[in-house]
């Protein structure tokens, strides 16, 4: 037993080997395996003289993000709803990509395919890239004979979600770039400008005005302690979103002070409903019972309290309550998406209801997301207005007093 445990702690690496085979033709190829040894014993036995076998190398390259799975699932639906061959599906899309590292990962996957695995389980072998809801539905794909239109879903799904994530993130990054470069030119102002400013009012032996003189401590203070200031900002940022991403705690706080922000609390509950109703109507349609597809949906929701939510939810359903009665209960869904569910339920097309809710939802945000943008151009303008012209007009309020006594 402790050989066979040892056996199952050993890492699979992919080689590339090059032999001849019992013709003496020349065949090269790859395979999966835990060493050398190991790949030169089993060409052995298939009849092939091995004359060289590599580690293939995994650095380099780009990182893999969502919209290359996303890309990935819909070229792999694509083909198979084609009829091309699962594993020659792979080696297209893997030689057509021009990120070396999704390369190298499509066929590590298609070796362990190509090997008797399962492809679900294939996934399962990567949770960085495939996620549960990923694994899931593609199981449930195998299971029921109909891969290629589930594929074709979970890309549909990708797609839709990477487009909702990307109007939040056009709504949010506009004004924080704003304020960003504000604090940079006020840093500036304060560090360099201002301190030439007092060597010169210092000469004019008169009282300065209040606001000069607040302005001017404000710019000693800055050019004595820059290194705090920006050490606390950047240093206490890190900190601060390391806390959030690693405590469930902080994730709780914030998350629920985010949905009580104004006008942004409204968006961040939009989009998260809309990919809570989104990712529920995929996994039910796919024939995932429901009570393992809350599994996935809360993690999905991308929010801690819609997540904590779905747990209860979760084993509310599973001691027999129906589905729109335990979302009632959490007291976090609209009115309109629980009587959608409850028409589903009714009508036995709860996918069909959450996906229309889900529709709804992501309409309603993209109309937010255009509102913002045309509100928030104004408001920014008129802050940094106030913080930039403030500064200015008290550095010459000196010269201005002056003029007058002249």
């Amino acid at each position: 037993m402790a050989t066979a445990a040892a056996a199952k702690n050993v890492k699979d690496f992919t080689y590339e080997w090059e032999g001849k085979d019992r013709n003496g033709k020349i065949v090269r190829g790859e395979m999966r395996a835990g060493g050398e040894a190991a790949v030169s014993a089993s060409l052995r036995r298939q009849g092939v003289m091995v004359s060289k076998v590599k580690k293939r190398r995994t650095s380099g390259g780009k990182s893999i993000k969502p919209k290359d799975i996303a890309v990935f699932t819909r070229q792999l639906a694509t083909m198979m709803r084609a009829g091309v061959p699962l594993l020659q599906a792979f080696d297209i899309v893997a030689r057509g990509s021009v990120n070396a590292r999704l390369t190298r990962l499509l066929l590590d996957i298609r070796a362990d395919v190509e090997t008797g695995t399962a492809l679900s389980s294939a996934f399962r072998r990567h949770p960085q890239y495939f996620d549960a809801l990923y694994c899931n539905l593609v199981e449930a794909g195998e299971a029921g004979g109909i891969l290629e239109q589930l594929l074709a879903r979970l890309a549909l799904y990708q797609e839709k979600s990477l487009a909702l994530k990307q109007k939040v993130k056009s709504a949010m990054i506009y004004p924080v770039s704003v304020l960003v470069v504000a604090f940079v030119v006020v840093t500036v102002i304060m560090i360099f400008v201002i301190p030439a400013f007092k060597q010169v009012f210092t000469s004019f032996g008169a009282d300065l005005p209040a606001p000069t003189l607040l302005v001017m401590a404000m710019s000693d203070f800055f050019v004595k302690y820059w290194w705090a200031i920006f050490g606390t900002i950047f240093g206490g940022g890190y900190m601060f979103f390391r806390t959030w991403k690693r405590s469930e705690k902080m994730q709780m706080v914030m998350d629920r002070l985010l949905l009580r922000m104004p006008i942004f609390g409204d968006l961040i509950m939009k989009s998260v409903v809309a990919r809570w109703t989104r990712t529920l109507s995929t996994l039910f349609a796919a024939g995932v019972p429901l009570v393992e597809a809350l599994d996935s949906v809360g993690g999905t929701a991308g929010n801690a309290v819609y997540a904590k939510a779905t747990e209860q939810i979760q084993r509310d359903v599973a001691a027999g309550t129906a589905l729109t009665p335990s979302m009632t209960t959490t007291g976090v869904f609209p009115n309109m998406v629980l009587q959608m569910a409850a028409i589903g339920e009714e009508s036995g097309a709860l996918d069909d209801m959450l996906s229309r809710a889900a529709d709804f939802y992501e309409e309603e945000v993209d109309e937010m997301v255009k509102g913002l943008s045309t509100l928030m151009e104004p408001l920014i303008i008129v802050i940094l207005g106030v913080l930039i012209g403030g500064i200015v007009v008290s550095m010459y309020l000196p010269i201005f007093k002056l003029g007058q006594v002249v």
